[in-house]
Parts: C-alpha cells; structure tokens; sequence
C-alpha cells in the first residue's frame, strides 16, 4: 500500500507505517497538481489542511483506502463522498485533547485574572494592582457544549476548581458524572456563567452562536471558543460584547480564518473583527489550542495505532 503524505506531521507515523510494509510518499512540498498525478497510485493519505479533499479532487484516487487527517475537524474532507466509495477516515482527537483542555483552562485563568493586560503595564513601568484585580473560578457555572474528546479532557481540567460543569451533547447521552451534569442547551442558557465550544465545523454547527443563541442567556457570560471559527459569528459576538451579554472572551479560532492560516492578516478584515482586536474584553491565540510538542507526537502515533488496527502490517510493499 502506498501513502502519500499531504502534509508536515510527526515522523513517528511515517516510520511506524514504514515498518509494518507500507510505502510512504512525501508531497509535502508538491501542489495540487502534481499530487493529483500521484492519487491513482495511493491507497492512503495523510492531511492537515493544506488541500480541501472534495468530490472532485478525491475523483483521481480510485484506489484510495483511507485518508488520515492529523487532527480532530475533518471539515476539510468531503465525508459523504468518503463513505459512499468505502474511504476510510481516521482523525485523532485522542493526540491533542488534553493540549486542548489546558490551552482553553490557561486562556480563561488568563482572562479572569488579567495576565495579558498585566504584563504589559508592568513592562511598561505601570504598576496597577487595582485595575488589575481578578476574578476567580470558584463557584462559577461552566456550560461546556460538546462533550467528545475534548469537550470531557475540558471538564477533568475544571475539575480541581470548585466549578460546577453543565455539559450538553446533541448526539451524546448517559455521560453524566459526579463532577458533571449533563443537561440540555436551556439549561446552560439559564445557569452558565462561562461556556465553552468544543463541537465540529459542519452545516449545523456554522454560526450556531448568533445573535439568538447570546439573547438567549439569562446572565452576562464569558465565551471560550477552541473550536471552529465558523461556530462563532463575529458580527452576533461583537454585538453582545456591546451589549455586556458577553463580559469576555477566548478566542483560539476565528470566523476568517483560511486554510493558509499564516495568511490570515493578508485579507481584509471586518470592522467587527477590528473592534475585537482593539477590546481589553478578549484574549486571542492563533488556532494553536492542541498545537503542543507532546500533542505533535501523540496524532501521529494515534493515526499510526488505527490505521495498523484497520489494515494491519504489511507483508510486503504494495
């Protein structure tokens, strides 16, 4: 079998797959073109972002067996197609969940106690004790929306907090605990205080928080998204930080971002996003939530583990 490798990720799968008989490609360097050339011939692949898989680009890879994608979205793939002629998928939301979980706990430590804002003056000679006062997590109510991988690695995080963890699942049941209650999307609107994405890019799930979604809270909270930029519209956001519906948030991922993330600030930006980058209100990373050295290694050698357990080793190059 032979895989092509689409995109940079940790050697460890290369070398694993290498090992069990497989012959692995590099196309890292070459463009859509050239590695369409290469599809008929491969039975795998590996992928980050670099190239959408659609219909019609997956149309030149007849023989295509499965596509692994080093990270947990797959909305770059079309996985209707994938099912419909036997592709299989492989993700690994295993590797980064607990990168995941710590970055979206280490953002919101980072926002409630002003650390971004407090280094700053510091090292600009201000030294504002009051005007940097904090918040605590203690006692707070955190909705968490979404509870796979990461949405549950988030709720063993929040765990040693003295929190009490909502978490809503459309497709989940059965998941409650002693530290956390499974409820329904109304209750988080009624009790949260802070609520937390971790659902996929998909067609249900783009702008799920609009305007109705912010009006429809009881109290003011605070947002943390890890998720998908496209969940979050920046327009409905904007307007309920206007309003103090949102009192801060997190942001890892943006509603503009492309597949080329290092040319995000290439593109004209909104004035909405332009208040954002401008509010003390939010904190920002750049889509780096799971991005660890420990979780580099982990979504290959996950991806090795089930492509092995779905195909085995092989006993010779094919």
């Amino acid at each position: 079998m032979k895989v092509l490798f689409l995109d940079i990720v940790h050697p460890v799968l290369e070398d694993r797959l290498k090992e069990a008989g497989y012959t692995c490609l590099d196309g890292t360097s070459l463009p859509l073109d050239a590695c369409l050339e290469l599809f008929p011939e491969m039975s795998g692949l590996v992928i980050r972002s670099r190239f959408r898989l659609d219909e019609r680009t997956l149309s030149h890879a007849d023989n295509l067996k499965f596509i692994a994608r080093s990270g947990a979205g797959m909305e770059n793939i079309d996985v209707n197609y994938c099912s419909e002629k036997g592709i299989a998928l492989f993700n690994a939301p295993e590797g980064n969940r607990n990168a995941v979980a710590e970055h979206a706990l280490g953002m919101l430590l980072a926002l409630f106690n002003n650390f971004i804002k407090g280094d700053k003056e510091v090292r600009s000679g201000i030294w504002d004790r009051e005007g940097n006062r904090g918040l605590e997590l203690d006692g707070k109510t955190v909705g968490i929306i979404g509870f796979g991988n990461n949405g549950s690695a988030f709720a063993r995080k929040l765990a040693g907090f003295d929190v009490k963890i909502l978490a809503h699942d459309k497709y989940k049941s059965g998941f409650g605990s002693n530290q956390v209650e499974e409820c329904s999307l109304e209750a988080i609107f009624e009790h949260a205080d802070i609520v937390s994405f971790h659902i996929p890019q998909n067609e249900e799930t783009i702008y799920y928080a609009d305007n109705a979604f912010f009006e429809s809270f009881q109290k003011p909270i605070y947002l943390v998204n890890l998720a998908r930029g496209k969940i979050v519209q920046t327009e409905a956001l904007v307007s309920a930080i206007k309003s103090d519906k949102v009192l801060g948030c997190c942001l890892d991922v943006l509603e503009y971002e492309k597949s080329s993330f290092e040319n995000f600030f290439e593109q004209e930006l909104s004035d909405d996003f332009n208040f954002l980058l401008h509010s003390d209100k939010v904190i920002f990373t750049p889509h780096v939530g799971g991005w660890t050295k420990e979780s580099y290694f982990k979504l290959s050698d996950v991806l090795a583990d089930k492509i092995l357990n779905e195909f085995g080793r092989l006993d010779s190059n094919a």
